[in-house]
Parts: C-alpha cells; structure tokens; sequence
C-alpha cells in the first residue's frame, strides 16, 4: 500500500486531472462533461497499473479491496449525500465473452455493498464493439465512443455514480453519462479507481 500512488495533489473536482489549487481545468470549462463532478484515488502508474491488470486480464479478484479501500474512504469523507444508485462501465458483449467477465462490475458490485446501495445491473448497454480507448489518440477517442450506449428508464429520476477502473480522457465516462441524462437521470458522477496522467 505504501508504494501505491494515491492522487493527493489537488485535482479540477469535474474530471479528477490535476490542477494547480484544485480549480476546474480547462477542458472541463471549455467542454464541460455530462458528469457533475469525480472520484479517483489513485494516479494510474506503476505499481499501481499492475494490480488493475492483474483483476482485468488474470482475474485477481484479491485485489479488489485494495483498489477500491480509498475510494470508499474518499466517497466517505465529502459532505454530499449518496448516489441513489450505482452502475458499471458495461462491456459489450463480444468483449465480455472475450474476457469472461467486466472488472467494472465487480468493482462496482463490491462498491455497492460495503455503501449498501443499490447496482443497476442491467440499466446499460455497450451497443458498439469499439476499439479499446487505450489504443486511440485523444482526439479520436470522443468520436469513437459517440452512441456507444443505451440505458433504459429504470434510471429516471435517479443520481447516478458511473464505476470503472481507470479514467483516460474521460470520454468513456463523459458518453455512458449523457445516455444516462437522456434517459432520465438527473446526475451523474464517476467513481474510478486510477487517474491517467500525461507526463
């Protein structure tokens, strides 16, 4: 734990990047995303980015507290009230079958039951087979997730915290929370485990 790569410096309360006295960030003002604001804790680095491989491709469920243990502790120690649910980051279902499992769910399920909130489980869908984010540069990552989703109306009316494992561009997050607006929900946050950061 003492190796791990907590985000303790001040971070734009929208996307989680890093920001001087923890002002919101330029991109966030100059194209605000469809969520209200963000939890990451940790900076996706090493040693860090082993243990969310380690649960993504090699099923280390093991390491799931240890990923998710300040997140709660940070979810825990704002003064806002609780979402009224929780969703994972769906995966499409080539993928799924591919991998065998979505390491947001079982984030996100472990999530839900330590804050005793209810899981949407099957709210979301991954319509498209998009290529990984990862593999894409910055600005082709917005388009290629336009559309990529479908939520249905079991979400209307409710606030909704969005849990994946690693936040990029934020254009992942930023597409599953405008489905989510136009299905009826009336906010979104992301709850993520690790913050990329361009060096």
């Amino acid at each position: 734990m003492a190796e791990l790569p907590l985000h303790t410096a001040p971070a734009c309360p929208i996307c989680a990047y890093p920001t001087l006295s923890g002002e919101v960030c330029g991109a966030c003002l100059s194209h605000p995303p469809a969520y209200r604001r963000s939890h990451a804790t940790y900076i996706y680095r090493y040693p860090l980015d082993q243990l969310v491989q380690a649960l993504k491709y090699h099923h280390q469920f093991a390491v799931i507290d240890t990923l998710i243990a300040p997140l709660l502790s940070s979810i825990h120690s704002t003064n806002e009230p609780l979402p009224d649910a929780i969703i994972a980051m769906p995966l499409h279902p080539n993928r799924l079958r591919e991998r065998g499992f979505n390491q947001s769910q079982q984030l996100a399920r472990t999530i839900a039951n330590q804050l005793k909130l209810p899981l949407l489980d099957h709210a979301c869908q991954r319509n498209r087979d998009t290529p990984p984010q990862a593999a894409l540069p910055l600005k082709e990552r917005q388009q290629n997730i336009r559309n990529a989703f479908s939520c249905d109306a079991s979400v209307a009316g409710k606030r909704i915290a969005i849990v994946d494992d690693v936040m990029t561009s934020g254009s992942t997050l930023d597409s599953l929370a405008r489905t989510l607006l136009k299905a009826g929900a009336v906010e979104v946050q992301c709850w993520v485990v690790a913050r990329a950061v361009m060096k």
